[in-house]
Formats: C-alpha cells, sequence, structure tokens
C-alpha cells in the first residue's frame, strides 16, 4: 500500500497522520446543491435551531445550569447521557460555521460553551448526572453510565472547532483538554482498567490527540481499545458482546452487539491502528468490516435487526419487518468505513459510504428537517401514526418520523454529518485527487509539491448519471483525477475528456473501481464520467431467510419501495397490500423525474398494473402508509 504523511491541518472530522489517502475538508470542498445542497442548507436553516429549542425545552442544556449553580440532581432532567446531546448539538455547529459564517450561530455556540464551562469541575470532570452530593458517584456505572461516551462527544465537538476556528476563544477546546486529562490520569496506565460501555470515549480521544498533537490521548484510546474482550464491565442479559467486552477486538469475526457501539468502536480502533502502525489490528478491522457487509447489513446500508438490544444479528438475520437499522449506527458506519477508506484508498469503503447516506441517513430526517426517525424499517405492515410536533416520542416506537424522542442521539447525529458532509467527498495523494461522493462542488486542493489544484464538479446524479468535472486552475506538470466507478454499475461506464484547447477528446470505458485521466489539465478542460443509472432488480442472498422469493428495485446508489399511497387510481386500489407481487419478467422502467415503476400484481383478484416507487428516503412524507422494499415476486 502507498502511504502518504501530513502534517497540515484541514477542517475535517477525520485526520491520520498516515494512510493511502488524506482527507479534504469543509474549507476545500463546498457543496453547491443537489440532494446534500438542499440537506446542508434545510440543517443549517431548521434542523439546528429545532435541536437547539428541544435541549432547552426539555432541560438538557439547563442540567448545566443546575450544575453549575450547586443544585443537582434536583431538577436535572433526561437521560444519564443527555449532556452528549448538547456536545454533538455543539459539533454540528462548529462545521456548520465553517463551511460559512453567520455571526447569530456564532453567539448561541458561544452561549452554550459558556453553559458547558461553568459546569466543568476544577480537575476537568464534567457530567451533570453523576459525582455530586445526592448523584452516583465518579465512574461507578461504567455499564450504562456513560460518563466515558459523553467526554468522547465532547472531544469531537472540540476536534471540529480547533479545525474550523483555530485559536478561538470560546473555551471549548481547552474544556474537552482539562477533561482528557483526567480521563488519562484516572484510566490511565496503574489506573481504573475498566471501560465504558458504550464506545466513543476511543474515537474522540483519539482524533483529539491528532487534533491537538498531544501523543498521550491516542495512547489512552489504544489502551480502552486493547482493554475491550477483558470482561472488566458486569454481565448481563444480553451478554458482554452488547458493549463488546466479550472477547479482544482484534479476535472479532464480524461487528456484533449494539450496532452503534461497536461501529464506534471500530472507528477508535482503526485510528488507534492507524496512529501506531498496527497492521494486524487494521486487517482484523478489515475483515470484521467485509464480513459485517456480507451478511449483517441491509440492502438499505442499514445495520441492526435487533429491537430489544439496538443489536446485529447472526449471520444472515435481516428481517425486513423486524429491521432496527438506527439511523446513529448507520452514520457510525460510515465514520469506521471512511476511516478504512482513508487507510487503505480501497473503494469499496465508498460504496458503503454511498449506499448508507443516501437510504440511511437521508431517510431519517423529514423534508422540513424538524421530524426524525430512530429507527428504520423496511417493512410497515400497517399505517404509521402522526407523531405529535409538540410531544416527546419513545425511540423506536414512533411509526412515522417525531419531532424529538426521550432518547434524542439520531436528531444531533444527523446534524454533525450534514454539517461536516463536504468533508467525505474527495481526498488527495501524492498522484493527484480523489472524487469519491458525487455532489455539485466547488474543489480547491493542494498536492504534494504544493500545486494548486482546483476544479468545479455539476451534476444532478443520483437523478442523472452524468458528473462533469471542469478544471479552473492551470497546471504546468500532470496530475491525476479519479473518480469512483460504484459496485453498482450493471455494464460498463464511460469516462470523456474534452479539452479545452480544442484536442482530440478521449472516451474510455470504465468498469467499477477507480477510473482515472492523468494529464497538464488547462483551465476549461471537462472531464464526464457517465454513469449508467438503468433502474434494476435486485436478488437477495438465498441465505438470509427472512426476504428469500423477493426483490428490491434500485437506481443508482437509491433503493425504492412500494408504498400504499401509490396503488390509489390503479386497479390495485382495493388490494390488500400483503397480496401485491412483482413481475419480475417486466423490468422496472424510468418514468418521470428519475422515478421508477413495476408491474405490481395482485394473484388473488387477478388484477395488475403499473405502480409507481417511492425512494426509500422519501417514504412516509406523503402520511401515513404501508410500505415495502422487498417485494415477493409472482409465484413466490
Amino acid at each position: 500500500m502507498n502511504t502518504s504523511t501530513s502534517t497540515i491541518t484541514r477542517a475535517v472530522p477525520v485526520a491520520p497522520s498516515t494512510g493511502a489517502l488524506r482527507p479534504l475538508g469543509v474549507d476545500q470542498v463546498a457543496i453547491t446543491g443537489g440532494v446534500w445542497g438542499r440537506r446542508q442548507e434545510v440543517n443549517g436553516t431548521a434542523t439546528l435551531a429545532h435541536i437547539e429549542h428541544w435541549l432547552e425545552r426539555e432541560g438538557w442544556l439547563a442540567n448545566f445550569d443546575r450544575a453549575a449553580a450547586g443544585t443537582l440532581p434536583e431538577g436535572r432532567r433526561g437521560r444519564e447521557f443527555s449532556d452528549s446531546e448538547v456536545y454533538k448539538y455543539l459539533e454540528a455547529v462548529a462545521w456548520e460555521l465553517g463551511r460559512r459564517s453567520d455571526a447569530a450561530l456564532e453567539a448561541r455556540f458561544r452561549a452554550v460553551v459558556a453553559r458547558v464551562a461553568a459546569a466543568q469541575e476544577p480537575d476537568g470532570y464534567v457530567n451533570t448526572r453523576f459525582g455530586r452530593g445526592g448523584q452516583e458517584p465518579r465512574w461507578s456505572n461504567l455499564e450504562w453510565g456513560h460518563e466515558l461516551y459523553c467526554i468522547g462527544h465532547l472531544c469531537q465537538a472540540a476536534v471540529a472547532r480547533a479545525r474550523t476556528a483555530p485559536g478561538a476563544d470560546d473555551g471549548l477546546v481547552e474544556i474537552a483538554r482539562h477533561a482528557a486529562d483526567l480521563v488519562c490520569e484516572v484510566f490511565g496506565p496503574g489506573g481504573d482498567e475498566r471501560i465504558c460501555g458504550h464506545a466513543e470515549i476511543e474515537v474522540g480521544l483519539a482524533e483529539l490527540g491528532r487534533a491537538l498533537g498531544e501523543p498521550r490521548y491516542v495512547e489512552q484510546a489504544r489502551l480502552f481499545v486493547d482493554r475491550h474482550g477483558a470482561g472488566t464491565l458486569a454481565d448481563h442479559e444480553w451478554g458482554r458482546s452488547y458493549y463488546q467486552d466479550d472477547e479482544p477486538l482484534r479476535e472479532a469475526a464480524a461487528l456484533r452487539g449494539h450496532a452503534v457501539r461497536a461501529n464506534y468502536l471500530a472507528s477508535g480502533a482503526a485510528d488507534v491502528a492507524v496512529e501506531s502502525g498496527d497492521s494486524g489490528l487494521l486487517a482484523a478491522l478489515d475483515g470484521q468490516w467485509s464480513r459485517t457487509l456480507e451478511r449483517r447489513t441491509y440492502v438499505t446500508g442499514g445495520q441492526g435487526s435487533h429491537h430489544q438490544d439496538e443489536a446485529f444479528g447472526d449471520d444472515w438475520e435481516l428481517p425486513a419487518d423486524r429491521a432496527y437499522s438506527e439511523t446513529c449506527a448507520g452514520i457510525a458506519s460510515i465514520m469506521f468505513s471512511w476511516r478504512l477508506l482513508l487507510a487503505e484508498g480501497d473503494v469499496r469503503y465508498a460504496d458503503l459510504i454511498e449506499r448508507t447516506l443516501f437510504n440511511v441517513v437521508e431517510t431519517s430526517p423529514s423534508a422540513e428537517g424538524t421530524a426524525f426517525y430512530y429507527a428504520n424499517t423496511l417493512h410497515q405492515r400497517v399505517p404509521g401514526e402522526a407523531a405529535d410536533p409538540d410531544v416527546v416520542s419513545p425511540r423506536a416506537h414512533s411509526s412515522l418520523r417525531a419531532p424529538w424522542f426521550d432518547v434524542s442521539c439520531c436528531p444531533p447525529n444527523t446534524a454533525r454529518t450534514f454539517a461536516s458532509l463536504g468533508a467525505y467527498l474527495a481526498t488527495t495523494d501524492a498522484s493527484g485527487v480523489q472524487l469519491h461522493q458525487y455532489a455539485p462542488a466547488i474543489v480547491r486542493a493542494a498536492l504534494d509539491d504544493g500545486r494548486e489544484v482546483a476544479f468545479d464538479v455539476a451534476t444532478e446524479y443520483p437523478r442523472d448519471g452524468l458528473v462533469r468535472v471542469t478544471v479552473t486552475e492551470a497546471s504546468d506538470s500532470p496530475w491525476r483525477l479519479s473518480l469512483r466507478v460504484p459496485a453498482w454499475v450493471d455494464g460498463a461506464a464511460r469516462l470523456v475528456v474534452r479539452p479545452a484547447g480544442g484536442e482530440l477528446e478521449q472516451v474510455m470505458e470504465a468498469a467499477p473501481g477507480m477510473v482515472s485521466i492523468e494529464r497538464a489539465f488547462a483551465p476549461g478542460d471537462v472531464v464526464e464520467l457517465a454513469l449508467p443509472v438503468t433502474p434494476r432488480f435486485v436478488r437477495p442472498d438465498p441465505r438470509v431467510d427472512a426476504v428469500r422469493g423477493c426483490v428490491v428495485v434500485e437506481r443508482g446508489p437509491e433503493v425504492f419501495a412500494l408504498e400504499s399511497v401509490d396503488l390509489a387510481g390503479t386497479p390495485l386500489e382495493a388490494s390488500d397490500f400483503a397480496d401485491l407481487r412483482v413481475d419480475p419478467s417486466v423490468g422496472p422502467r424510468a418514468v418521470g423525474d428519475a422515478g421508477v415503476e413495476v408491474e405490481a400484481v395482485d394473484e388473488r383478484r387477478g388484477e395488475r398494473a403499473a405502480v409507481p416507487l417511492v425512494r426509500y428516503h422519501e417514504w412516509a412524507e406523503r402520511g401515513p402508509s404501508t410500505m415495502r422494499v422487498w417485494v415477493p415476486v409472482v409465484g413466490a
């Protein structure tokens, strides 16, 4: 593997010191439109304010005020991990301020940071649930208390601020540093050898160590990673696998237990492996990622098939109607995949990131950005009930998107992901620039030798398969532009180079993987990648019992679903939704604005009709409905 090192600080969530690829930050990649541009706009103008409103209304912000005033535990509200939602909100705002200036948002950010700072103890401890008179002692319930988990999210918020506003005087970085120092003191060599029941401190410490140039934090992250599997936490009814304390991480065959915890731990372990040069650990993680993708991941990219413990099931245990597929698990999966992509450069990781972004992360928030799915089922058997926009919902019980949850990790998690999304689109290496995700964007990068590279991306992807890159900066010597051809491409994609100087254009076929063009680009040079986004049927692995005899429709990276509201006005309107079948002899057809329709059959009534499908991430936007992603075929 070719590796490169860099000491340049970029506005990125992940900045490994070495690896196959180096990420470009939100200060280098600006999304300008399309699906992700619209989502970033909604996130910045509606979702962040919505989250702050609920944090205030539910008293989770006020918990810090009570801590500062010395009145806790009286009046404390929220679950034991509610502090972490404040930190995720701060991280989201920091990334948003990193991509656009907003004086009012900056003021709100500083006001929240000040409330957190006032609650921090002199030795660095900060938590509103433990450690004061009338509360449980510090570190007394690491299985369920989430103290270290909360500090991990505090660290990630500080990383976002340090990289988007270096030298800012709001104090967030100092708060996180003080807390991290305490963690190293208490849990370092010769200290408390337990782990946190919810992994997160590992990834938070590792990245804070990178951001602040403090190897002690990375080493503490390594200690936590290596302690998993030692059985330091109490066993419980779901077993120690729930919090990955059942076997050493490097001996595991696949991700297991609570899906969010497993992916957060794997992300932190990838950071540790890269920084310590631990190729054995990195290889183990790669093997776990591969098996998890093959056998424990839904067609949407979602992960977690158990509601009871929000956990992975066994291999091939992927029931559509019982899919938990927590939004946060999808985000954590992206975090893990991105780290492996940077370390190894393999496009498989970018393929899963794309699938998960379009079919899990984009599914959770409503179009308005003010209601969310916590879990993402692939089969809704009965119409859901509209959530009261003024009422907190039980987390997994909402059958339609809800404004807030008693466990509300998903709204701020989606917010921080969308705000930082520009940093997941492109990378550089010694030879040039790689585009992994497609959106209208402005890209500005510096190569290893100091040359500036600049180009614009124009595309309607995934509504259209054409991606056009126009070079805007001259180069005296060749550099390589690489574009990902997704694994879903059926048949060859095509790359066309149209030089600005009137030279003969180049045309080449491109199979799934990376396709590259190397030249001394001139301003006005155009590189076009044409991807065939024809709708297609996809059949499940026959070892997935729950959906045997079914098909799913995909178009580009998007999964489509059959939704009951689309039967209105067709001969199938009176049919029982459960009786519908797809005729696989009639292929899915593209209609209208990149829509899709299939030939649906009610075998009991003898009726058939062409029925439109909805993009899975848009389902339930038109009110209560029944829905299914995997649809049985005729005769099954």
